[in-house]
């Protein structure tokens, strides 16, 4: 059985079912990896680490969506 990861995402608490990386939790929440920037605990997630980036208990994160429009 694996631990709970309870983390911070945009500013509201979320409980993970973990261990969970960045591309993971992307994922789950039904975000295209290549259209969102994501900052962990205050530090930029570069695109290429997002499957070998995996979150903690305790992690802020913020994430970003990119829309196109003109």
């Amino acid at each position: 059985m694996h631990d709970a990861v309870r983390v911070t995402l945009n500013g509201e608490r979320r409980e993970l079912a973990g261990p969970v990386s960045v591309a993971n939790l992307l994922a789950q929440i039904g975000l295209d990896m290549r259209k969102v920037a994501v900052e962990r605990n205050e530090e930029i997630v570069p695109r290429s680490r997002y499957g070998a980036t995996w979150l903690a208990s305790g992690d802020a994160l913020e994430i970003v969506h990119f829309i196109g429009g003109g």
